[in-house]
């Protein structure tokens, strides 16, 4: 089993919300379908970004650092330098 660490963009306001989970598919649906209570109304959303895990606990401990002021910054420019390459 994998586990995985998202990042999800609000087509509505372009807000990135970064999450954690051992069902990918099922929880971006979720996040499309207002069953998240803390995206709900804020969709719908883009997956732009997702690391797998196999070990829950340092799935975790990555989305912890991910969320803090040196992670978002990482994502920032991992992401950038995605779209740079791609586009």
């Amino acid at each position: 089993m994998f586990y995985y660490v998202y990042v999800l963009q609000s087509n509505k306001n372009k807000k990135w919300y970064t999450g954690f989970t051992s069902d990918l598919r099922k929880r971006f649906h979720e996040h499309n379908n207002n069953v998240s209570t803390y995206t709900k109304g804020r969709g719908p959303f883009d997956l732009i970004y997702f690391e797998a895990y196999l070990n829950r606990e340092d799935a975790m401990s990555r989305e912890k650092q991910l969320k803090s002021g040196p992670g978002r910054a990482y994502l920032k420019q991992r992401i950038k330098r995605f779209l740079s390459l791609s586009g």
